[in-house]
């Protein structure tokens, strides 16, 4: 993770875009007692009409696969009938093993309006909800997830100046998301997806049923995320953790930058409070030069410094005019971790391959998260 920034900032949902379509329009849906305020770190009021009314009277669903499946959600693409566009739709179930998890449901709604006019996080529409389901109208990301082409082959994985373009688009939306106190808590290149494939779009952050609110004075300590891909097993995933167990392939970083790899290095770091926060990330070399420098770096080099991470030695900070505050440095999230990791160590590598890299951050913690991905599909 990523540490927050500027807290309580925008903590409250801003107003209604009004003539855009998005949900947010009058006032919520059916009246509930709610909760105490942000129980448990999650939201309890949308804005967003809740409708009750058939939704199939105003869409259709298209035949075909699934965008995606989970234990307890399905998405598929739709049809708005009157305008004819294109929509992802969410099907959530409201009982999960016994228990009514709709205010779970409410609170990624209510996150997804806080974050409507960000242009990275994927946009919600409207909401429907039956006896049985609530069903999220969401925009729809037409390129797929970025995880394909993380494990392609390298003829056809993203170059450099792509990752450079989405990783700048990923900080922003992270960076608007902490600014409003919101954690993702299961970023992932599973869970960011592309507008278009080709031509190469632009990046939308989705899925945010295990997100939470978590003020600059909280710490959370609930095991979040997902461990499948860092790990044979949990308990080798929570060790790498601990012992900051880290793994670069000469064949695969001798193809980056040294910019590129010493951006990756500066986000490895095992102190959560040394490790740049998502702003000062922004300002790193790499995001901010106007070129793409050529390999000029020795892989040796690159390999000392990893090994020295691994003992715990300290590493090069990013540069940046803004200085951390302690309060910064007490609170820690690590979302882009894994996911630079991901993006720039193994967009070239093979599945096998995929299976044997360790890129991990010392305090994330991981978990199946509620929603369990089809391997090569998305759930938004």
């Amino acid at each position: 993770m990523i540490p927050l920034e500027k807290p309580g900032s925008g903590g409250s949902s801003p107003g209604a875009t009004s003539g855009s379509g998005r949900a947010g329009r009058g006032l919520s849906g059916p009246c509930r007692p709610p909760p105490p305020p942000q129980a448990r770190g999650l939201l309890t009021e949308i804005r967003a009409v809740v409708r009750t009314e058939p939704f199939q009277d105003g869409y259709s669903l298209c035949p075909g696969r699934e965008l995606g499946r989970g234990k307890f959600a399905v998405v598929r693409k739709c049809i708005k009938k009157d305008s004819g566009k294109e929509f992802a739709a969410k099907f959530m179930r409201k009982r999960r093993k016994g228990q009514d998890c709709r205010m779970e449901i409410i609170h990624e709604i209510a996150v997804l309006e806080l974050a409507q006019d960000n242009p990275w996080v994927i946009n919600l529409h409207e909401v429907y909800e039956t006896a049985s389901e609530m069903i999220l109208v969401l925009e729809y990301a037409a390129g797929g997830e970025i995880f394909d082409q993380c494990v392609a082959d390298r003829e056809e994985a993203f170059k450099e100046k792509d990752v450079q373009r989405l990783m700048r688009q990923i900080l922003e939306g992270v960076h608007f998301l902490h600014t409003r106190d919101v954690v993702h808590l299961d970023l992932k290149p599973q869970n960011i997806l592309l507008t278009s494939e080709s031509p190469l779009g632009d990046i939308k952050i989705v899925d945010f049923g295990l997100s939470r609110i978590l003020k600059n004075s909280e710490e959370l300590r609930e095991i979040m995320g997902t461990p499948e891909y860092v790990g044979n097993d949990k308990q080798e995933t929570f060790l790498n953790i601990s012992q900051m167990n880290l793994s670069y392939s000469e064949e695969e970083f001798d193809v980056l930058s040294e910019s590129a790899v010493d951006f990756i290095r500066t986000l490895l770091v095992k102190k959560p409070e040394d490790r740049a926060t998502a702003e000062e990330c922004l300002k790193h070399p790499w995001l901010t030069q106007s070129s793409i420098q050529e390999p000029s770096f020795r892989m040796e080099k690159a390999l000392e410094e990893a090994n020295a991470l691994q003992e715990g030695h300290s590493v090069p900070e990013i540069n940046s005019d803004t200085d951390k505050s302690e309060t910064k440095e007490s609170i820690v999230t690590e979302e882009l971790i894994v996911v630079t990791s991901y993006t720039l160590g193994q967009c070239r590598q093979s599945e096998k391959e995929k299976m044997e890299q360790k890129a991990i951050s010392k305090r994330f913690k991981f978990e199946e998260p509620l929603l369990q991905e089809i391997p090569g599909e998305f759930i938004y």
